[in-house]
């Protein structure tokens, strides 16, 4: 289901005005899409935040004069700092069309030891029915060992869901990491005696 937040239309513009609007705890957006002139609004800021906690989060827009239109989050912008909401572009869409939309990958389960998992692409870009675009795609590699690899085309995606990205893309492998050996008291043993064989050689040569 939609989050339904009640916006308003951004009638000032400018660095200023962006900077009273966060202060009143609110954040600057654009709309666009289908071909429309970009609509630039006010949204609710803690209602916001709480629904940007999903990247593609699908939003329901009310507008002044009970206009609403359904929109899905396309770009966020943060405080570099605070990781505060700054700007929010959003995209129209209508029910029943296709979306493209980057979703995140995330592994569940645990693999052999000593093997670790490495999530090699972090999202997977699908079309999806844009009323029902998923949090995430969830791997699972319980008992999975060294060697294992799963690339995109093998992924078992959410009901309804295109893989758009391409199907040889390498998204999660299982190795054992590599840890630097130290010098072993043999090696450094040998470091020494061969400095100890440089320095006579040096002497030996000083003294003829």
């Amino acid at each position: 289901m939609p989050e339904t937040l009640n916006v308003e239309l951004r009638e000032e513009f400018g660095k200023g005005a962006a900077r009273r609007i966060r202060a009143e705890h609110k954040v600057p957006a654009v709309l666009y899409g289908h071909g429309q002139e970009p609509i630039h609004l006010i949204l609710p800021g803690h209602e916001t935040a709480l629904a940007a906690r999903n990247p593609n989060a699908l939003l329901e827009l009310s507008l002044p004069g009970d206009e609403s239109k359904l929109a899905l989050i396309k770009d966020i912008q943060r405080h570099p700092l605070k990781r505060t909401l700054s700007h929010l572009d959003l995209i129209v869409v209508r029910r029943g069309e296709k979306v493209e939309v980057d979703i995140p990958v995330i592994i569940t389960g645990e693999v052999t030891a000593p093997a670790v998992a490495f999530v090699e692409a972090q999202t997977l870009t699908l079309s999806v029915d844009a009323l029902k675009v998923p949090e995430q795609v969830e791997i699972d590699v319980e008992g999975q060992e060294e060697g294992y690899q799963l690339f995109a085309g093998d992924v078992t995606l959410p009901e309804g869901a295109e893989l758009v990205t391409d199907a040889e893309l390498l998204v999660v492998s299982v190795s054992v990491p590599k840890v630097e050996e130290e010098p072993t008291d043999e090696d450094g043993e040998d470091v020494e005696a061969a400095e100890g064989e440089a320095a006579e050689g040096e002497e030996s040569s000083e003294e003829e």
